[in-house]
């Protein structure tokens, strides 16, 4: 069989898993929306014309996939290499701040040439560096990243909140000063809705990760090393070394998550910034199939869900929404043999 044909076989394979969680979902969704005495076609209809049928809606939408669309791709580069990153959501909280630290230190004049690239980095940087501590752990030691990476979602928010009030948050408040004008990300001017211009980066890293597996030789490495170990081994390759960079860019991945909500929309970090995200970035990289495009699809379903739901819920429960998000992670999960691979060689202490 050629590779093209296996890439088809492949493609149709996980796209038929992905229809029938969606399918199990919508149906399941309508018998809930049946009891509680609603037409499922007038919840649906309300939830898609609140979203795609206007032009705040597609904003709120854009703007709410753009975390979802860097945590989902932090989390499905450690899928790709067999680890499983639970700390997107930890990375994330140091990388928002970091970046709000940064862009607020600089003179109130600083050119947009400097102070973009200086906040960017910034938490991308902090956010690496938050993600290269399990892994260093992982490949010196053998300990656990997914119980690693756990405590340290607690201990970057212990560390936030105790930084925060001895030193950076605002007066009685629990934000920090707001970040200099040069390094504010524009708005896309979507009819007043807070969608801003760190989409496109959003994208452009999606666009950059599936450049960097599958044609760069370290993305080779990745994939290899979450294929098989000691195949990798054999071939030459180091576990140590893969993991970590694994670890280490997929943390920075997370951290740029602040870039939308600093940058381009509160222009100030807030505690507890953009929670949630790190944790729903593991469903967008299970339904996106640890893809990249997928990633960006599945968070750009689950945008439009959440925000959906804020009108849905005129006629059912918003907890209905939250429901379906649920059904549609389990099904893509338990239809998943990567998802499985990985789970069972996590219970056994090894990268998949």
């Amino acid at each position: 069989m050629t590779r093209t044909a296996v890439l088809r076989e492949q493609l149709v394979r996980e796209g038929t898993v992905i229809a029938l969680a969606l399918l199990l979902a919508t149906a399941c969704g309508s018998l809930l929306i049946l009891a509680f005495g609603q037409s499922p076609a007038a919840v649906y209809g309300l939830l898609l014309d609140s979203t795609w049928g206007n032009a705040y809606g597609i904003g709120q939408v854009l703007f709410k996939a753009t975390p979802l669309i860097f945590t989902g791709l932090s989390v499905a580069l450690c899928f790709r290499a067999g680890l499983f990153n639970i700390g997107a959501e930890g990375q994330l909280t140091v990388g928002a701040l970091a970046c709000a630290l940064a862009a607020g230190s600089l003179p109130f004049d600083a050119p947009a040439v400097i102070a973009l690239p200086l906040a960017i980095l910034a938490g991308a940087a902090a956010g690496g560096i938050w993600g290269a501590i399990p892994g260093v752990l992982k490949a010196a030691t053998g300990a656990h990243e997914v119980i690693n990476t756990i405590m340290l979602n607690f201990i970057a928010k212990g560390l936030v909140l105790w930084l925060g009030t001895s030193w950076f948050f605002v007066g009685e408040t629990e934000h920090t000063a707001f970040v200099v004008e040069g390094a504010w990300l524009p708005d896309l001017g979507i009819a007043g809705s807070a969608a801003n211009t760190s989409v496109f980066l959003a994208l452009a890293c999606a666009a950059l990760l599936w450049y960097f597996l599958s044609r760069t030789r370290r993305g080779f490495e990745v994939r290899a090393l979450g294929h098989n170990l000691h195949a990798a081994e054999a071939g030459g390759i180091s576990p140590g070394r893969t993991i970590v960079m694994a670890m280490t860019v997929s943390g920075a991945l997370a951290g740029l998550v602040g870039t939308g909500y600093v940058l381009g929309y509160k222009h100030y970090f807030e505690n507890g910034m953009g929670a949630g995200a790190g944790f729903m970035g593991i469903a967008v990289a299970l339904l996106g199939r640890n893809h990249p495009i997928g990633v960006v699809l599945a968070a750009l379903l689950f945008s439009t869900l959440s925000h959906g739901g804020l009108a849905a819920s005129e006629l059912v429960p918003r907890e209905l929404i939250d429901v379906l998000e649920a059904i549609i992670i389990l099904a893509v999960a338990a239809g998943s043999s990567e998802v499985r691979r990985i789970l069972a060689s996590s219970l056994r202490g090894k990268p998949g």
